[in-house]
């Protein structure tokens, strides 16, 4: 049994018949509670969301070391720089678009700047609020935090990754942004036996040099499944899981540049900013020239609807992925 499973606090035990009935939130709660027990430092923080982002197991285990700072999420970034110079391990949680919008200039100044081992887990990320209004998608926020120096930011694929991003942060040094969603997002791994790293994406797929998809977050599944769909019609590309937006794994975007000529990204995200941005700026700054798309949300606000609605109108599903790359490969 791997690290991220083969947990933990009495009743819940993690395996992959398991993993697609549990959120990203829920390992999150359970695996930040399993690595209290052997290190007292672990301090959780949340504002009034205990149980949407499930820091309540947290709490129900080390109450003496949970802070509910209610609708105040600035107030709770000031006071987990502040627990991190006093020696303690901060993690923060709220939900993705108040954290990194609301409390952006706090961020920078408090913990971005002095480098502080603050980890900061947004719930609730790009379309997964769905009818719960635009007010309340998050699809800014890897173009902000990305934007800050020091900051590292990760966007899981599932919840197994998500346990592997939590636990990987303990010993890492300087701020990490995770990116959750918010209910029971597909699985893209079949197994939890495999390494994960900040910087070094994964290769999910490779059926030949057509072209490249570069995912993250919900859509690397999607992706997955159009690659699938796609061999079956004759043309094979590779699929890369970018978990990790800032570092990104440089060396991975131009060997798949390279070697099939063309690169698809697919993020939950504004085509602005996010992972599609970071690739066109790492494959512009090597000189390459390819064929090229951004999958995401175009320069508006997202509609309002229930997420399974909303990823096809953007192409975020395994359609429109698929749709891309015929265009793309046809160009």
């Amino acid at each position: 049994m791997s690290d991220t499973a083969g947990l933990i606090i009495e009743g819940f035990v993690f395996t992959m018949e398991t993993y697609d009935m549990i959120s990203q939130a829920e390992v999150y709660g359970q695996v930040i509670s399993d690595m209290a027990k052997n290190n007292p430092d672990i301090v959780v923080l949340t504002s009034d969301l205990m149980r949407s982002n499930k820091t309540g197991t947290f709490k129900k285990y080390y109450p003496e070391r949970f802070f509910n700072f209610g609708i105040a999420e600035t107030n709770m970034v000031a006071a987990a720089a502040g627990m991190a110079v006093s020696g303690k391990l901060p993690y923060l949680s709220s939900m993705a678009v108040f954290l990194s919008l609301r409390c952006a200039e706090a961020i920078r100044t408090d913990i971005a700047y002095p480098n502080l081992n603050v980890r900061m887990i947004a719930t609730h990320s790009g379309l997964s609020m769905g009818n719960g209004g635009t007010t309340h998608h998050a699809t800014e926020d890897i173009a902000i935090l990305r934007s800050m120096a020091n900051m590292t930011v990760v966007v899981p694929a599932d919840t197994i990754e998500t346990g592997k991003a939590v636990r990987a942060g303990e010993n890492y040094n300087g701020p990490i942004y995770i990116r959750i969603g918010r209910s029971l997002e597909p699985l893209a791994y079949t197994d939890d036996t495999y390494d994960f790293e900040f910087g070094k994406s994964i290769v999910m797929r490779d059926y030949g040099s057509d072209m490249t998809v570069i995912a993250c977050g919900v859509c690397v599944k999607a992706a997955m499944d159009a690659a699938d769909s796609l061999e079956n019609e004759g043309i094979g590309i590779r699929v890369i899981n970018m978990h990790t937006i800032k570092p990104l794994d440089v060396e991975a975007v131009l060997k798949a540049a390279r070697e099939t000529g063309g690169i698809i990204t697919a993020e939950e995200h504004s085509i602005i900013g996010g992972l599609g941005g970071a690739v066109a700026e790492t494959l512009s700054d090597a000189g390459l020239g390819v064929r090229f798309k951004r999958v995401g949300v175009p320069d508006c606000y997202s509609a309002i609807g229930y997420p399974e609605d909303l990823y096809p109108r953007y192409g975020l599903d395994s359609d429109g992925i698929r749709k891309s790359v015929l265009e793309l490969v046809n160009r």
